[in-house]
């Protein structure tokens, strides 16, 4: 499969008088062997239908495509979702890939031309790669697995553990719906333009949310509580949600949790536990 390298990239992107915006967050992978790279890490088989976010001018899309059952990429600018196929068919692959012309954000399974993903894999734009994860993984319960660059600094959030500085909201939400791990650095030099800030790739793999009466939206709940004043103690962070710091430091303690403990300190377990004894 012949791959876009630099000199394709600078050509297509002349052609469509293509300038990156940040408003999109577009930084276009221009190495071929990055790309090479994230699908061997994301172990996909020819049993995966791989959806990927802001595919851009096919960089990774043209990698992904013989490995794959099916692609199905989400495009939200116009005009590359217009190119795209086009740049696909010159190499044969059509019957392969399908062009959703859409906001990641908005994406539900019936806009998938029937297509069930098995596995995200993506060069996230850099700016809304959390709510695009967490979006995904509850839109599409048939996805089981994931790999997706992103800036360094949220890849590391991603896949923080409890205790760590930067554990947080997407660490914990994340956990909710899957294993999550860095799988590697990435450059800043295999991108066109280059950021100004080195990527990451994260590994998702598919689990059961924690067994919990709580519905997902209660525990996340907590969750946002718990870490919109990460200094204060839970008993306090939490006052507000129970409706008084006595009835927080009542729902912590029957979930097991010391009331002066704080967010950061908690998998998700114990939010889906303290979400389960909300007064």
């Amino acid at each position: 499969m012949r791959l876009l390298g630099p000199a394709e990239i600078r050509i297509l992107a002349n052609k469509l008088d293509l300038r990156p915006t940040k408003k999109l967050g577009q930084n276009f992978v221009i190495d071929a062997g990055t790309v090479r790279r994230i699908v061997r890490v994301a172990e996909v088989t020819s049993d995966d239908v791989v959806i990927e976010v802001g595919p851009g001018l096919g960089s990774l899309t043209l990698a992904l495509l013989p490995e794959a059952r099916h692609v199905v990429a989400v495009e939200i600018d116009p005009v590359l979702a217009a190119q795209l196929p086009l740049t696909v068919a010159e190499r044969g692959l059509s019957d392969k890939l399908t062009v959703i012309h859409a906001d990641a954000m908005k994406v539900a399974p019936g806009d998938l031309s029937g297509h069930a993903p098995t596995a995200l894999v993506a060069n996230l734009p850099y700016n809304v790669a959390v709510p695009v994860v967490l979006h995904l993984l509850e839109a599409l319960p048939s996805l089981r697995k994931g790999l997706v660059m992103v800036q360094a600094e949220v890849a590391d959030r991603l896949a923080a553990a409890p205790g760590s500085k930067v554990y947080g909201i997407p660490s914990v939400k994340a956990a909710w719906y899957a294993d999550v791990r860095r799988a590697g650095p990435v450059g800043r030099s295999v991108f066109w333009p280059a950021p100004n800030v080195d990527s990451g790739l994260v590994s998702l793999v598919r689990r059961d949310p924690p067994p919990t009466t709580a519905t997902r939206e209660e525990v996340f709940a907590v969750i946002d509580a718990a870490f919109a004043q990460r200094r204060k103690t839970l008993r306090a962070a939490l006052a507000g949600w129970a409706g008084s710091p006595a009835a927080a430091e009542q729902a912590l303690r029957a979930a097991g949790v010391t009331p002066s403990e704080r967010g950061e300190q908690l998998d998700v377990h114990a939010f889906a536990r303290i979400a389960e004894h909300k007064p």
